[in-house]
């Protein structure tokens, strides 16, 4: 198996460059793995997909509005990405600015000061704030958008889910974007039950595979959560003969990665709640202990996103169905169309 095996070519008039709206307007492509058959719906279609005792896992997690700007002693601007929180007081973040080493402080714009403790990777960097930065966010911080976006979002709520809640992550759980709070009510009344789990998104998660070979990538850690009410749903839809519905390939780790703690022998067997951090890497090859479908987004190539969905459907299925997507003019990416996978 090679990264190239996971490339594919995309237009950059394929980029969702602003979201769908309404939300539940974008467009749903829905791939059956057993026939391989495609259906061309819309994402408020998803009432008629989903059937009653399915259970729909949604991560709540909000986005932080981590990019803040700053400047320098000398005055030169600095600009910081909050990436994940140590303590109190410490953050890993991407600084943006020359000669930022081990004890330089820079004051943050109309909010505290910040020293560099520690060089991490390439422009990471532990700081430390004087104070927590948390309370000044809604005053000096911005929603980060993916670099593929170029267009201005107005409203920084439509890169939040309606039902995010935990504080923590540094991008969105894209596939959880075209949810309605009506489309959530319609699926309830159907009998759909509707379980939260938490995963924070490092923005890791949208690096490409380098190297030549997916086994070497050393994979991001995000932290995550699946509560015991989660998992007491989840063993009950099984028993039931019900399908558990993974939102995002986030939802996906977090299952996933519970089950792997569970030490599940089949997909019959009990899942418990685990909290911790994981980095659960999923290649083709993986049995799927938990998710019987999934709904997502459209995934950067040589990506560890596409590489999940492929151990889901198959390679060479997720490409040719990527491949139909773009000739029938689906938007990719954060701001895109989703797929129902079942």
């Amino acid at each position: 198996m090679k990264t190239s095996d996971f490339d594919y070519h995309l237009p950059e008039s394929s980029i969702g460059q602003t979201p769908a709206e309404p939300r539940d307007s974008s467009r749903l492509l829905v791939l059956h793995r057993d026939s391989g058959d495609v259906e061309h719906r819309i994402f408020r279609d998803l009432s008629l997909l989903l059937q009653p005792n399915d259970l729909l896992i949604l991560n709540r997690t909000r986005v932080i509005p981590a990019r803040i700007f700053a400047k320098k002693e000398t005055g030169g601007h600095v600009e910081l990405l909050l990436l994940r929180r140590r303590d109190e007081l410490t953050w890993e973040a991407l600084v943006g600015g020359k000669g930022l080493r081990v004890g330089k402080k820079v004051q943050v714009n109309d909010g505290p000061q910040a020293e560099i403790l520690e060089i991490l990777e390439g422009s990471e960097r532990l700081i430390k704030f004087t104070e927590p930065i948390e309370p000044y966010f809604s005053n000096v911080g911005n929603v980060p958008l993916p670099p593929y976006i170029h267009e201005k979002l107005n409203d920084p709520e439509r890169y939040q889910t309606v039902y995010s809640r935990d504080v923590g992550s540094a991008a969105a759980p894209t596939a959880g974007l075209h949810f309605t709070p009506e489309l959530l009510n319609e699926l309830k009344e159907k009998g759909v039950q509707i379980a939260y789990v938490t995963l924070h998104v490092g923005l890791d998660t949208f690096a490409p595979v380098t190297e030549d070979h997916p086994e070497e990538h050393k994979i991001h850690t995000e932290w995550c959560e699946l509560s015991q009410e989660t998992a007491d749903l989840i063993n009950q839809t099984k028993q039931s003969g019900g399908r558990v519905v993974a939102v995002g390939t986030t939802s996906v780790r977090t299952l996933e990665s519970a089950a792997s703690q569970s030490s599940i022998v089949n997909r019959q067997s009990a899942i418990e709640s685990f909290t911790g951090p994981t980095n659960i890497f999923i290649l083709p090859g993986y049995q799927y202990k938990i998710v019987d479908a999934m709904i997502t987004n459209f995934h950067l190539p040589k990506s560890t996103l596409i590489m999940l969905v492929s151990a889901f459907a198959g390679r060479e299925k997720i490409l040719e169905t990527y491949k139909l997507a773009i000739q029938n003019g689906y938007r990719f990416y954060s701001f895109g169309d989703a797929m129902f996978i079942e």
